[in-house]
């Protein structure tokens, strides 16, 4: 509770089921350890290769379970009154808001995407005066420099509208969009400008050229002229533009507006960028020369307001006198919308947000997870700034169109700025990892800055999920490459985070940082027993050996858990059965290719770069994504593993099948012949995917071709080596 006072700006309990977590693991802990000792006492009476694989298979599992357990022991459920707030603080003394909003590729992120993103929280409940909006253009694409300029238009009724109205979904396109939307005087004259709009960017973009018709004034034609035939989106110089200035420009209705500013920083193919890091970093300096709000909000591209008080809940902690005065950061979760009904690739990610983060709640705090994040801007700074304009209390008095604001501006959005200085060391977000989100927020935790995790009812962000398999699989394998480099970094957190956060939240982080680490058992499991299966060889307990029983209840306890804990959270039966099959996939493919891309990086083979997941959508790839229809049709090397151990296991269990039937007994490859049979009934959609279906999703023959050489020469050595 935020201390004495009788109205209190939040709540905070510990979850019920906390108790119960706590003696399940005591009790399956005995079990692992005495699974790892029937390993190791099999290896001193002979030892091969099976079992040296089984035993690291099971060493793995175990480390990762124990890290997992760390989310269970103080999972944490909090509540904020947002109607105490006028008790503890006036409107006019909240704080100035920077809202920095990131895009990398117009054709990946359409600009109108971030449009919306934009105009959303423009439309926050919050002082004008407070509020600045910056949108990071790392694409330098002049196309979204205009999709952003008839947003600037747009929203001088768009605002007035919202304020008039009380508009609850501020987002324009969730607004015209929704099927209850509540019909106001203007909605249809406001419909048809945002429809207007949204047919001029769309050609724009569709045709790569802007007509001299959709300029309106000078200054936006001064501003374009920029793009020369020398501005590449990896080579150009700083375009910082203000579109939007508070104190001048006015909405509708004569009231005052958010100041919405365009940068674009500078990129020379001589000086490393440092990918999204590098872009919040010139964020931070260019708005730090302009408004320099002590509280910054990060937003996806695609990641829309969904609740015009958020930014309240997050003072509801920021402001209360009585939490911890090292609060760095309010973490919203990032919940989607247009998932279908049985959420086909897990892309919820229930588990994350509704299990783990809420218990690193309970301990220092969640990680950032790159969206819907409130800092306090002094975080960011370990010590006062090199130079005077960065300085975190400096007050800018000068307008933001002022020549020499500009100036400055541009200054620090250079790409030689931070040369020789502590910047992505020591100040701003980190760089050393394509995660930058966790690793910024983890070395934050662990120079003693804390986080809450505030999850209120109505959603305060959405954004988009990706709805085919590629994506997914190509999500993982870069998540899994930035954060390995985490794991194996001097920061690790299994011994840095132990000793410089807590042992929980260091085993927390850990977690996530070697998330790849699953990669290891579950290849294992998902082809070693198959392939013994396949040349009549045991490998595992028969069903009167006692330590039968041991893998029978380690595994029935883990899925268990795993899905209590899912339905527990509002998720269905059939959801779970879902996430746990896509997360199969992720690990077995994703995952893989991401600790083999991580290992070559690490010895100079590979030089892994950052790709934005697309938020492109085809009209007939998302007609089968809402009837639960997996969407392969790509022919990437990233489905290699999933079609070959779909088909190991098919032929495996199909075999184990003849055998029982010929030897009248399955006591001898029973967990076997059960596992291949688990990874039957998980791959269903990749058998349907390659045989049944002959739309344009299917598997491409190719991709099914190699799986079949690949699969039948893993049996031929197998028939050697087993």
């Amino acid at each position: 509770m935020a201390g004495s006072h009788p109205l209190p700006l939040h709540t905070k309990k510990l979850m019920a089921r906390a108790g119960v977590n706590r003696a399940f693991a005591l009790v399956n802990s005995c079990a692992i350890l005495a699974l790892l000792y029937h390993h190791f006492i099999g290896l001193l009476h002979s030892a091969s290769m099976v079992s040296i694989f089984l035993l690291l298979a099971d060493s793995v599992l175990a480390f990762m379970w124990v890290t997992t357990q760390a989310f269970r022991i103080y999972p944490t459920y909090r509540r904020v009154f947002v109607e105490h707030l006028e008790h503890y603080v006036k409107e006019s003394e909240y704080p100035g808001l920077d809202v920095f909003i990131c895009t990398a590729d117009p054709y990946k992120e359409p600009p109108m995407g971030v449009v919306n993103t934009a105009l959303s929280v423009m439309a926050y409940d919050y002082p004008t005066e407070k509020l600045s909006v910056y949108v990071s253009d790392d694409g330098g694409s002049k196309l979204t420099l205009f999709a952003f300029m008839e947003a600037a238009r747009f929203s001088a009724h768009w605002l007035a509208y919202c304020r008039k109205n009380k508009v609850v979904e501020r987002c324009p396109k969730a607004h015209f969009g929704s099927s209850n939307t509540h019909r106001f005087p203007e909605t249809d004259q406001l419909q048809t400008m945002y429809q207007s709009m949204e047919e001029r960017v769309e050609k724009v973009v569709k045709s790569g050229r802007i007509s001299h018709d959709y300029i309106t004034k000078e200054e936006e034609s001064e501003a374009l002229s920029r793009w020369t035939d020398g501005f590449l989106p990896q080579n150009h110089p700083p375009v910082v533009q203000v579109l939007l200035e508070n104190g001048k420009d006015k909405d509708a209705s004569g009231d005052g507006v958010p100041n919405l500013v365009y940068v674009s920083r500078e990129k020379s193919r001589d000086s490393p960028h440092h990918f999204k890091a590098g872009a919040l970093n010139a964020l931070l300096r260019v708005s730090a020369t302009m408004t320099n709000a002590p509280v910054i909000l990060i937003l996806d591209s695609d990641m829309y307001s969904n609740d015009p008080q958020t930014p309240l809940r997050a003072l509801c902690y920021l402001l209360d006198p009585s939490v911890d005065p090292k609060l760095g950061y309010v973490q919203f979760p990032q919940i989607f919308h247009g998932i279908n009904k049985n959420d086909t690739y897990g892309g919820e990610m229930r588990h994350i947000l509704q299990a783990q983060l809420p218990g690193m709640d309970g301990l220092a705090g969640p990680m950032f997870i790159g969206t819907g994040c409130f800092f306090q801007r002094k975080v960011f700074y370990g010590f006062p700034s090199e130079t005077p304009e960065m300085y975190q209390n400096r007050q800018v008095g000068h307008s933001i169109k002022s020549r020499e604001v500009l100036a400055m501006a541009h200054h620090v959005a250079g790409c030689k700025y931070e040369n020789q200085t502590k910047w992505g060391k020591k100040i701003g977000f980190r760089y050393g990892s394509l995660a930058e989100d966790l690793y910024t927020s983890y070395l934050l935790q662990s120079e003693g800055w804390k986080s809450v995790y505030c999850y209120p009812k109505r959603p305060a962000f959405l954004g988009n999920s990706p709805i085919n398999l590629h994506d997914c699989l190509n999500q993982a394998m870069r998540w899994s490459v930035g954060l390995l480099e985490v794991a194996f970094s001097k920061y690790s957190p299994i011994t840095y985070g132990v000793r410089y956060i807590s042992l929980l939240s260091g085993l927390c982080f850990a977690q996530f940082t070697f998330w790849a680490m699953w990669a290891i058992p579950i290849t294992i499991y998902a082809f070693i027993p198959q392939l013994a299966l396949l040349n009549s060889t045991s490998i595992l307990p028969k069903t009167s050996n006692p330590w039968f029983w041991v893998y029978v209840a380690l595994f029935l306890g883990a899925y268990g858990q795993e899905c209590l804990e899912y339905i527990l959270s509002g998720g269905s039966i059939q959801k779970w059965w879902n996430y746990q099959r896509a997360w199969m996939m992720r690990v077995i493919s994703g995952f893989t290719f991401g600790l083999v891309e991580f290992l070559l990086k690490s010895i100079g083979i590979s030089s892994f770069g950052f790709n934005v997941t697309s938020k492109v959508v085809e009209e007939e790839q998302s007609k089968r994504y809402q009837q639960g229809i997996f969407e392969f049709g790509v022919a990437s090397p990233i489905f290699l593993p999933i079609t070959t151990a779909a088909i190991i296991n098919l032929v495996a269990f199909l075999f184990g099948i003849a055998q029982a039937w010929r030897q009248r007994s399955i006591e001898d490859m029973f967990i076997q012949m059960l596992l291949a049979g688990f990874g039957v009934v998980n791959c269903w959609p990749v058998y349907d995917g390659m045989v049944l279906r002959t739309d344009k999703g299917k598997m491409p023959m190719k991709i099914t071709f190699i799986s079949i050489i690949l699969a039948w020469v893993l049996y031929l050595v197998s028939s050697f080596a087993l």
